[in-house]
Formats: structure tokens, sequence, C-alpha cells
């Protein structure tokens, strides 16, 4: 069974502008180079054709996939989250044991993730790590540098 994905609204947003680009700008692009191409000759040696023809498969499997997940993705409403424990769309102030620090993730889904700014998947090990625990308790992330220990300070939308 295929895991549930998520969205916020801002990320669905994002599909969506992103999706209507594809379907308005790159797909008439590549149908155009498909057009010149053609006028080259020989279908069986023109590689500008077979590289047009590759890209089009590129973008409709992209069109694809941002339609099936607008589709079947659960979109995060903020306003029904229970803050008592951790969920997509919550964000969640720990203390990092190892480093003996206060840090900071917001759990979304994989689409959305961005480590770099602290906004972690709940696919990802801590991410899964925290899903459904509460403010105090201990969550224990196994990577492959050993385990790393939190404590769950704060959560909240």
């Amino acid at each position: 069974m295929a895991q549930a994905r998520y969205l916020t609204p801002e990320g669905k947003k994002q599909i969506e502008e992103k999706l209507e680009f594809y379907k308005r700008v790159k797909r008439p692009e590549v149908i155009k180079k498909i057009g010149i191409a053609r006028e080259f000759g020989d279908l069986s040696e023109n590689a500008e054709y077979d590289a047009a023809k590759e890209e089009q498969g590129i973008i409709e499997a992209e069109i694809k996939n941002m339609e099936d997940l607008l589709l079947t993705a659960i979109i995060i409403d903020k306003d029904k989250l229970d803050c008592s424990k951790v969920h997509v769309g919550t964000t969640v102030k720990l203390y990092d044991e190892e480093f003996d620090e206060d840090v900071e993730y917001s759990i979304v889904g994989t689409q959305e993730s961005d480590p770099k700014r602290g906004v972690i998947s709940n696919e990802s090990p801590l991410g899964a790590a925290l899903l459904g625990h509460k403010v105090g308790e201990f969550v224990v992330v196994k990577t492959p540098s050993g385990d790393t220990r939190y404590k769950i300070l704060e959560i909240r939308v």
C-alpha cells in the first residue's frame, strides 16, 4: 500500500503553479522542438528528434506525477492540528543531547522537505521517529553514525 503523501496549502499552490507552467510553457516548447527536428529528415538517424522525444517523455511524466499528487495528497489543515502530539504540519523544538543544543524542525511531506531550512519529511529518520510523540518525551533516532537522542521541548503549528 502506498504511503500517504502530505502537502501544506502553500506546497499545493506551488505544485499547481508548476503544473500550469509545464502545461502552458514546457509542453508547447517541446512539441515545437519535435516539429523542427522532424524537418531535419530521416527520423531513424535524427539525434535532435530523439532528444526532443526523450524530453517530451520526461515532461509528460512530470505532469502526470504532479496531477496524481494533487489528486491524492492529504492537504494539511493547520487550524485543525492537535499540538499535543507531533504530526505532519507541526513544528517541533527539540533538545539535541549529542550537541547540547536546541534545534527546531517543521514536519512536512516529502514533496516539500528542505533540511537546510529545518523543514524535514515525515519519512526522514528524524521525522518518522518524532511522529506521535509528546512534549517531554525522548526520541532516539538511529543514524549510520550511531543513535542520537532528542527531548521534545515544544510542539506548535
